[in-house]
């Protein structure tokens, strides 16, 4: 056997290299922490179509849009626990919880219904919104409703006490998913146009638009309030991190394919997408200006929205199975897949 002798300094090479090691095995223990799998799916009755879910924390419900109603699960046991009809062509549900309310937007009808979140019934209809209402957003510090319409290129300002239209904005453009911040703004991406539009919630008008070069379509949108940080996700497999004050384009982080929705997580740092392709991309915010790709999750084809509950960091999404598409017609050039029966259902994914 051979002897060696250490020098000092070799001795403290080694011991760095030693805590080098033992800081990248706690950071890989902490990156799995953050890693997230599907942990149960949930069957849902009918064939409908869908769009956006959303999910009320408090009573533990989840609302999935299905055509002309809204079916809400229970997120413990996955049991559907009351069905709002009458709302044609829904697209969104909007939380009040100060309210106690919940506020559908119906494309077909050019309404928005109006439930309690305790008792899960329709209180009222609320008319003169502006044509294909699709988006919906509810801000809190002025008790508003916000109702991005598709058809007619505008968002209608609702009070939410009274249940009165108070304006409706001029868009110029086809206005999709919509988050605020805590300085009295409401963004929203223009997806036709490739830039994200400011609302100043105080004089309810649009005083910004900003150009993202490099995304195509924007659809889903999500905030980090604290770091000011946007997070448009676009057509083109990009997630643009946008300067909520400046406008200026961060970062471009690459994402799934088709994706529709994002959400943030403040508590663990995490935005995560939801790719029609059949994906959940998670990003880890390591700074307000660095991101990384943590996973790439397989989830279902056709899961494109999501809803995350920021107080059990589970994430929902939902889809189903699909047969063939029936051929075009000059009435229908562009005909979509049906869904087929029994396959519908809800997915939940959790870090492990």
């Amino acid at each position: 056997m051979k002897n060696f002798t250490f020098s000092s300094s070799a001795m403290a090479a080694a011991c760095a290299l030693a805590f080098l090691q033992i800081a990248l095995a706690a950071t890989a223990h902490a990156a799995t922490q953050e890693n997230y799998k599907i942990v149960s799916r949930f069957p849902v009755t009918g064939v409908e179509g869908w769009d956006y879910i959303a999910v009320d924390s408090k009573r533990d419900h989840l609302f999935v849009s299905r055509s002309d109603h809204v079916q809400v699960i229970d997120t413990r046991s996955g049991e559907m626990v009351a069905n709002i009809a009458d709302t044609a062509g829904v697209h969104g549900v909007a939380i009040a919880q100060d309210l106690k309310l919940g506020f559908t937007t119906n494309g077909r009808a050019d309404t928005l219904t109006v439930f309690e979140l305790d008792s899960l019934k329709t209180i009222d209809t609320i008319k003169a919104i502006g044509a294909g209402p699709d988006s919906i957003l509810y801000y809190q510090p002025l008790q508003r409703i916000y109702s991005f319409n598709g058809k007619s290129q505008s968002v209608t300002i609702v009070d939410a006490v009274t249940r009165k239209v108070i304006d409706t904005l001029p868009v110029s453009g086809q206005p999709e998913f919509a988050v605020s911040d805590s300085l009295g703004h409401v963004f929203f991406n223009v997806e036709d146009k490739n830039e994200i539009a400011v609302i100043d919630a105080q004089s309810s008008k649009i005083v910004k638009r900003w150009t993202m070069a490099a995304c195509d379509g924007p659809s889903g949108l999500a905030i980090d309030d604290l770091h000011h940080r946007l997070f448009s996700v676009c057509g083109n497999k990009k997630m643009m991190v946008v300067d909520a004050i400046s406008g200026k384009t961060i970062t471009t982080v690459d994402i799934g394919d088709r994706p529709d929705a994002a959400a943030f997580d403040p508590a663990t740092g995490l935005v995560f997408v939801s790719n029609g392709g059949g994906t959940l991309t998670v990003v880890h915010e390591d700074t307000a200006d660095k991101y990384t790709v943590r996973a790439n999750l397989a989830t279902q084809k056709g899961a494109r929205t999501l809803a995350l509950n920021p107080e059990s960091h589970l994430v929902y999404l939902v889809s189903g199975a699909f047969g063939a598409a029936p051929a075009p017609t000059p009435a229908n050039p562009r005909p979509r897949a049906p869904l087929l029966p029994d396959t519908f259902n809800v997915l939940v994914a959790a870090p492990n």
